[in-house]
């Protein structure tokens, strides 16, 4: 990273979001804060420091910035099919309730296309759905559940009427639905794991992590899955050394835990961070 006041920056963005920079790429992370400087119309990082520090709006735009908060309704249909068709199906003929965690879920889309299909093939089920992302702006707006046509293209006609009611703003997700979900802001980076999960959905998240940060992640999400537990990750984020972090394949983007790799302390460690975040 060559742009002038970059560690000034870094510990500004730090304090103020709790977000470290370190563990996004270095080459595309100065590409879009370049891109960034230019549009807001300030020459370094030092001056963009202080107006993060004194302009709350400024800072929130960073923020949607850094965190990409781009969301879809079933995005990936065919992965959803899978997840309706095949994942679910098989992780509920091994327990009831399941206990799903959707890491870094934006406004909301997603832990709400995974109530949806929860509730066409389970229905009554009441399962536990966590739903964090470490934006507060971004989860106020999932809590209030109101989406854009753009954000709804891939919802069918039936599932239209049956979960959502059209409003002056949006549509907005039933309340069946909506309950269905919690959601709490979390630090993937640095906040503690809940544990004995049986399907972690992280998405379009990792994309953005240093290899580093990135395999610290994905071995943290196999510590938190209990043995046979799966992990749904994006189009674009293939576990290359899927064995070396203790998954297997099970279908295209979905990994299951190895149980050989899971020893008992691992699984105790899991259990006991289940009240958090």
């Amino acid at each position: 990273m060559n742009l002038e006041g970059y560690p000034v920056f870094r510990r500004t963005v730090k304090t103020l979001t709790g977000i470290d920079l370190d563990a996004y790429k270095g080459n595309q992370l100065e590409r879009r804060l370049q891109g960034i400087l230019r549009r807001v119309g300030v020459p370094d990082l030092i001056q963009y420091s202080r107006l993060l520090q004194s302009d709350s709006r400024r800072l929130q735009e960073f923020r949607d910035f850094l965190t990409i908060n781009v969301t879809e309704f079933f995005r990936n249909p065919d992965r959803f099919e899978d997840l309706k068709h095949k994942v679910l199906p098989a992780l509920l003929r091994e327990r009831r309730p399941l206990r799903i965690w959707s890491a870094g879920c934006s406004t909301g889309a997603e832990p709400y296309s995974i109530a949806i299909i929860l509730d066409e093939i389970d229905p009554g089920g009441r399962h536990d759905i966590l739903a964090t992302d470490v934006d507060a702006t971004a989860l106020a707006q999932a809590r209030e559940a109101v989406y854009q046509e753009r954000e709804m293209k891939e919802v069918s006609p039936a599932r239209r009427r049956r979960y959502f009611t059209e409003t002056p703003s949006g549509w907005q997700v039933v309340p069946h639905i909506r309950s269905a979900v919690r959601f709490v802001q979390h630090n993937l980076l640095s906040d503690p794991f809940p544990g004995d999960l049986d399907l972690i959905v992280c998405r379009n998240v990792v994309i953005y992590f240093a290899e580093e940060a990135k395999t610290a992640l994905y071995e943290r999400f196999r510590r938190s899955l209990r043995p046979g537990g799966v992990l749904f990750v994006g189009g674009t984020e293939s576990l290359l050394r899927a064995r070396e972090l203790g998954f297997t394949p099970l279908l295209p983007f979905f990994y299951t835990t190895l149980p050989a790799s899971r020893p008992e302390a691992e699984t105790r460690q899991g259990r006991q961070g289940t009240d958090h975040p």
